[in-house]
């Protein structure tokens, strides 16, 4: 089981490599984090979009493109939707959003005839790089995609989380799902949406994982915390994954934690036929990498690891 990026990248190395399709590849960031996927044997990758643009922003940040393909498609929505049409064909495993506004690339993914789509909903899970009191990944979802996610929008939500925690060698997932108190409130709907999903998971209604809450932030990833106002849970003070009570909360705390505490981060989204690398316009090229090392873990260990839970009814 990876307990870093750098565990995660040393891990994928006797795999196949996979082909990773990037929609309007001409983003500074996302060419070097290609630049170092092809120069570490990661994954092939595939730029769609205006060839000249792509070239000349490579140059710019002298980024090595030189291994990878690339289709020349000048307008932006048949950029994306050429590069998730390669996924969705097979030709590629990977989709990746470039330099288009991600409403434009979604619309793409979700598309009838050429996108990814499997009748699942799709939710966006970072995955946060935590060096204390232990080195470990944890899950936040979702803070990019769900805005205010109703209650059977998180319990399918947590299912796409667990999943990909699984896939990472976690077998039985904690999800610490937060509100701002770890008491119910009828006044705060996030802890009242915290107990029934905590309440389904011990009745068995999640096949692979425990949701623990409501439980405030504090008490999901500190011991020392729950000990102190005396919560006793599995998951308190040891939560994997962090379920947000909505996009904002999610958004906020992993920027938080990327730009005030220099933390690494990487995103994926959740649910479709493949994985999906979708980043914020002003992430680090290391934080695109890492989007693409984690994308092509999760390809793999889905193919010879896991199959994807379900919420019983």
């Amino acid at each position: 089981m990876p307990y870093s990026f750098d565990d995660v990248l040393a891990e994928i190395k006797p795999y196949p490599k996979k082909r990773v399709a990037v929609a309007v590849g001409h983003d500074e960031a996302v060419l070097d984090a290609v630049a170092r996927a092809e120069a570490q044997d990661v994954a092939d990758c595939v730029l769609v979009g205006d060839v000249a643009k792509i070239k000349a922003t490579a140059d710019a940040v002298n980024a090595d493109i030189s291994k990878a393909e690339l289709i020349d498609e000048r307008d932006v929505t048949k950029a994306a939707k050429r590069a998730v049409a390669l996924v969705s064909s097979g030709e590629c495993h990977i989709a990746m959003k470039g330099k288009l506004h991600t409403d434009d690339f979604l619309r793409a993914v979700l598309d009838k005839e050429t996108g990814l789509r499997t009748g699942r909903l799709l939710s966006h899970v970072f995955l946060l790089e935590v060096p204390l009191p232990v080195k470990r990944l944890v899950f936040v979802t979702d803070g990019a995609m769900n805005i205010a996610p109703n209650f059977e929008e998180k319990a399918q939500i947590a299912t796409n989380a667990i999943a990909l925690a699984r896939l990472f060698g976690i077998e039985q997932p904690k999800v610490a799902a937060l509100a701002g108190v770890e008491l119910v409130n009828p006044k705060m709907p996030a802890t009242q949406d915290a107990a029934v999903l905590s309440l389904m998971s011990y009745r068995g209604q999640f096949e692979a994982g425990l949701i623990e809450g409501p439980l405030a932030l504090d008490l999901a990833v500190s011991e020392e915390a729950a000990r102190i106002k005396g919560v006793k849970n599995p998951v308190a003070g040891h939560a994997d994954i962090l379920l947000m009570p909505s996009l904002e909360a999610g958004n906020i705390m992993v920027k938080g934690f990327s730009h005030l505490a220099g933390g690494r981060t990487a995103g994926l989204v959740l649910g479709a036929k493949a994985p999906v690398v979708l980043t914020s316009r002003s992430d680090s090229a290391e934080s695109k990498f890492l989007s693409i090392v984690c994308a092509v873990y999760a390809a793999n260990m889905e193919a010879v690891r896991v199959k994807v839970g379900k919420v019983r009814g």
